[in-house]
């Protein structure tokens, strides 16, 4: 009797800590799969190539902006007349939703919330869909002496813009001085080497 009832002794142990070990496993499973896998590496390959950052950097932030950029009717040679961007005043938001810079220009220049700066020299541009909207841009960075995040940017990209140049208003001799301000919004792609 004694024997038998060491043995379903020992089976129910056995049992309980299966159940146990499957109960913590299931658990642990169901823990896992709320936890976001890690963001994917970023991808050039939809941009048209004259705006690709060349192979040996890697993506340093990425951030979405939006803002304003101010125009002005000026004359661009003897007799032509045309919009010219005077300014811009834009935040740029990581993909938290954070602000972490600002951005202004011309000339073009992105100041982080931890003091450091970038000017961009424009390479290239691609045309973006949609005849009001602005084109993407590839700059070439020349980072200011602020340590911080934009400290050793090489390339900036402007992606996935939205708006910013409805000109359709008239620029002639007579409207030289006016003033257009148009909302827009796009992506910054800061690039540092590898």
């Amino acid at each position: 009797m004694k024997s038998t009832h060491n043995t379903l002794w020992a089976y129910s142990k056995t049992a309980a800590v299966t159940l146990a070990v499957v109960s913590g496993t299931v658990g642990l499973l169901a823990a896992c799969s709320g936890i976001k896998p890690p963001p994917k590496e970023y991808s050039q390959v939809l941009l048209d190539n004259q705006i690709q950052v060349p192979p040996g950097n890697v993506v340093a932030l990425e951030t979405t902006a939006t803002g304003l950029l101010n125009y002005q009717c000026k004359s661009t040679g003897t007799s032509t007349t045309s919009w010219v961007l005077v300014s811009s005043q834009t935040d740029l938001v990581d993909r938290t939703g954070k602000q972490v810079a600002k951005y202004a220009g011309p000339p073009a220049i992105w100041t982080h919330m931890d003091g450091s700066s970038v000017m961009g020299a424009q390479m290239d541009n691609a045309p973006r869909l949609g005849a009001t909207n602005i084109n993407n841009q590839l700059y070439r960075a020349k980072p200011g002496p602020a340590a911080g995040v934009l400290q050793n940017v090489s390339y900036i990209q402007r992606i996935k813009t939205k708006g910013g140049q409805d000109l359709s208003k008239a620029c002639t001799q007579i409207d030289m001085g006016d003033k257009l301000t148009r909302p827009y919004q796009a992506d910054y792609i800061f690039w540092k080497a590898a």
